[in-house]
This record gives C-alpha cells, structure tokens and sequence, in this order.
C-alpha cells in the first residue's frame, strides 16, 4: 500500500518519544493523525496525581507544529477495570503486580488498537523502543530503553497492526530528533512511574483501598524483629524495613508467610532471597503456539535485567543456569531468543 494512502493513528503522550514517533511517520510519508488518550482522573474512591490535562495540551502543541490533527479518546472506563482492578487484587493477595504490562495488553493495544481499526486507521503507532516484524516482536536497538518486557502479552495480530518508530535508534539520537524537527516538547524531562500514582508512596496509594493487617516481622534464623504492616505493602528483595537486627547490616525481604502472616527477612547473601528454578502461570506465546520442549533460551525477570539462560520445560517450570536474585511473584518472566521477544508469563 502507498504511504500517503497508508493511515496510522499515532499515540500521542505529549512526551518526547511519541512526538518523534509521529514526526518520524509524517517525514515518511504516512498519513497520519494523532491521539491522546484520556485513561485517569481522580475519583471519590482513589485520589492519585495525573497531569492529563498539561500532557494533552503538550501533544495538541506538537500536533500543530507537525500540521496533524489530533483527536482525544477517553479510555477511563476500561483502564481502571484492566489496569487498577487489576493492580489492586494482585497487591491484596501479597503479590507485585506490573500495571505496564496489563495497560499494554489490554489499553494500548487492546481498547485503544480495536478503535484504531474501527476507525478506520491500518496502523497504530506509539513510541515505544521495540521492532515489529511479520508480528514478531524484537529488541530494540537501544538495550537500555528496550521496552519489549513490557509489550510481551502482545499477539502476533496486534502486531501486525503495530508501528515502533523508535525502535532502530537510541535514545540520545530521539533528543537530537526531538530538537531538529524543532517540536515543542523537546527538552521534556522523562515521565517516570505510574501515571495515576504520581509521587505519593506506593504503600500510601494502596491504603486507599488495601486494609493493613499488621504481623511479625522475623529473621530467616527464626527471631522476631518487629511488626509489619501488612504483607500487601512489601515485596520481594526490598530493603529500608524500619527494623534492624544486632548489626547494622542491611536486612531485605526474603519471603511472606501467608499462613502466619510473617515478612521474612535477612541478609543480602541469604540463599532464601536466590531462586534456581521457579514455575510460572498463564503462559503467553506472541506467536500463539508453544515451542517445541525443552525450549533453551533467555528470560528477563525485570525490566533492564541483562538477559538470562534459562530451560523452559513443559510443565512451565523455569531453570536457570544461574541463581536469580529476589524473584518476585505477580512479575513476568519474559522470554527471548535470537532478539526476539517469544512471550511470558506470570512468576507464581
């Protein structure tokens, strides 16, 4: 299909990334119009921070400059039901959840790509730091920016319907983009965390609906050090507990006992915060059907963790040539082979 016959839709954030990646598509010769997609605003329940209406007039200001239209679509409904339902019941039940990856599977380019298409656009465009390619996923260029761990719940439709402009160039070369198209938001910092968080603590937020239920908190050895506050609040590998114990070492979350409603802690060198093997549910494969088993490759357990070796076997149990550090459950294990994003799922 021609270019200029070609329509993407383009997810306009109002932040550096995505406005290079619909001036990048505009240079090209792509029909292209502009987004901004309206997903939080405070309500009686949950109060949180979101500065919505500033990144909107940031993108209206960037879509004039490139001389594209720019439509606003509310997706609030649907992103507190994937989103905060999600992150909320993942929390209450002791896990840490990863709010990116549900946004992504079910918002982005769940809701908001189902619009796309029925608006008649062939493509939707972001500016995340990946590659699509005949509906593989692929590493970006840039290994520090590489968001393809949170884009694993994506399926080979969805991606054929995808463009990642940015995902042949680092970061630096985005800036230097950013100020030769001469575009409004240029030297915008980094937006970081979760939107509708902002720079409230996340214990803090979480009590707005999570109830504490205070317990001990005990050394690995068996001592009780003091009490915590509800083991929704803590995750694995974390440190700054409020307790110390007869030495000035600092302590870290090796594991919760739900029975006993205990946190765990101990040392940075204690074989209880390091994993040889872990079992993972709801496995997602980007290409719909598994590997043939055992399946050797790579796995990244957090964003930016440096790629691991790992055996995939059938029943989804994950063995590591090395031990993995605070493994945490309610993350994604996501698998890679060759450059390519295979999929994921969640560590039990």
């Amino acid at each position: 299909m021609d270019k200029k016959q070609t329509k993407v839709l383009v997810c306009m954030s109002g932040g550096v990334d995505s406005s290079v990646a619909a001036a990048l598509l505009v240079q090209q010769g792509y029909d292209v119009t502009g987004a901004y997609m309206k997903q939080w605003s405070d309500t009686k329940e949950i109060s949180g921070v979101c500065t919505w209406k500033e990144d909107r007039r940031d993108a209206m200001r960037v879509a004039a400059a490139l001389g594209i239209e720019l439509i606003t679509l509310d997706f609030e409904k649907e992103y507190k039901q994937w989103v905060m339902g999600y992150m909320f019941d993942e929390y209450q039940a002791g896990r840490t959840p990863n709010p990116d990856v549900m946004c992504n599977k079910f918002i982005k380019f769940g809701a908001w790509l189902d619009k796309a298409r029925e608006l008649g656009f062939d493509y939707m465009a972001t500016g995340h730091y990946a590659s699509t390619v005949d509906g593989q996923l692929l590493q970006a260029k840039d290994e520090n920016k590489d968001q393809t761990y949170f884009l694993h719940q994506l399926t080979k439709e969805q991606l054929e319907h995808t463009m990642f402009p940015l995902g042949e160039y680092t970061k630096d070369e985005v800036r230097k983009m950013a100020e030769e198209f001469k575009l409004p938001t240029a030297n915008r910092a980094e937006s970081m965390g979760i939107c509708f968080v902002g720079e409230v603590p996340m214990k803090e937020f979480l009590q707005q609906k999570i109830k504490p239920t205070p317990g001990d908190i005990v050394m690995s050895t068996g001592n009780v050090l003091g009490k915590h506050e509800g083991l929704s609040f803590y995750t694995i590998g974390q440190r700054n507990l409020g307790v110390q114990a007869d030495d000035t070492k600092p302590l870290y979350v090796l594991d919760k006992n739900f029975e006993t409603n205990e946190l765990v802690v101990g040392y940075e060198d204690d074989p209880l915060l390091f994993k040889q093997e872990i079992a993972i549910t709801d496995m997602h494969w980007i290409s719909g059907h598994p590997p043939t088993y055992p399946l050797e490759c790579e796995v990244r357990l957090r964003h930016r963790q440096s790629l691991q070796k790992v055996t995939v076997h059938s029943d989804m149990q994950l063995v590591f040539e090395s031990p993995q550090r605070a493994v945490t459950p309610g993350q994604f294990a996501v698998l890679y082979k060759n450059g390519i994003c295979l999929g994921g799922g969640t560590i039990a």
